[in-house]
């Protein structure tokens, strides 16, 4: 980041005679052309994947944060050898599990005795809603159900508006939270929404998914059963998927989560400890130091 960062990086990299290493968050303009910018898919699109890949090519690294991700790179003709996976992770000493009867925020907001369903961060143009709002409509009888919305987000409005059309009362919003309350803000669901449109797989990792982990939550992910947060949920057993467009689906899998305190306690904490094994700051850092001291020769 920003987008094309790395074109700019090569030509300072060739002068300066030093070597780079790309820190690719998403790849562009294929995220664009996704989402439908016309400007990203003709002659311009061209030019800029053009323009992008050479700088790929020529790096010592490309880190990708996800399998799906370097599977991408790869086919673009990227040499593997060159390109790493490191996710993306949480602070798992700063976030950590806390017990909701305990939680200031939960009881301030007035959701001491509901099962809160939540989706914290941004609600942006790769993610969709009418799945989320499909199964709130249909969840709308139980009273002690509610979702939850902490951040923002370009998406953000409409998933509001709609609500108001529908005349849900069991959608609450809230702004994003002061990073010191951030291990209390994650805390506050007893389980988290993760949403990805499936053709935006192996351009974009939704980062929410650590935080969620190192807060000891299980997730329910809107999208691809074949896409990278499903694949690790599965493995780990740390939560469930849906296919997009599935609201039944998703509220079938919010009362199975609420019925299930054992199920949901035992998926919490096998997410814990996929943060604590796999996407730890230490980890990545260790990963990180390997990449650096190998481009280093």
């Amino acid at each position: 980041d920003p987008p094309l960062i790395s074109v700019v990086a090569d030509w300072v990299t060739r002068a300066r005679r030093a070597r780079l290493i790309n820190w690719l968050q998403d790849l562009f303009p294929e995220v664009a052309a996704a989402l439908g910018l016309g400007l990203a898919k003709g002659t311009v699109g061209t030019l800029l994947r053009a323009l992008r890949n050479r700088s790929l090519r020529a790096a010592a690294a490309n880190v990708a944060i996800g399998e799906g991700m370097r599977t991408r790179l790869v086919e673009l003709g990227i040499d593997p050898g060159r390109v790493e996976v490191i996710h993306n992770w949480s602070d798992e000493d700063r976030i950590r599990p806390l017990d909701p009867a305990a939680n200031a925020l939960r009881a301030a907001w007035g959701l001491g005795d509901k099962f809160v369903v939540g989706y914290s961060g941004n609600l942006g143009r790769a993610h969709e809603y009418q799945t989320l709002l499909g199964a709130a409509h249909r969840l709308r009888v139980h009273e002690d159900i509610a979702f939850l919305f902490i951040g923002g987000g370009a998406a953000l409005d409409g998933l509001r508006a709609a609500a108001q059309a529908l005349r849900l009362g069991n959608l609450m919003f809230r702004p994003y939270q002061p990073a010191e309350r951030l291990a209390e803000s994650l805390a506050v669901p007893d389980v988290h929404l993760v949403v990805l449109r499936p053709e935006m797989e192996g351009l974009i990792v939704p980062s929410k998914f650590y935080g969620i982990a190192a807060a000891g939550r299980p997730s329910l992910f809107v999208g691809s059963h074949e896409g990278e947060i499903a694949g690790l949920l599965t493995s780990a057993d740390a939560g469930l998927s849906v296919a997009m467009g599935d609201g039944q689906g998703l509220a079938e899998a919010v009362l199975r989560l609420r019925d299930d305190p054992a199920l949901r306690e035992r998926m919490g904490r096998n997410a814990r400890r996929l943060c604590e094994e796999r996407f730890s700051r230490l980890a990545a850092l260790q990963r990180w130091e390997r990449v650096l001291v190998d481009a280093a020769g």
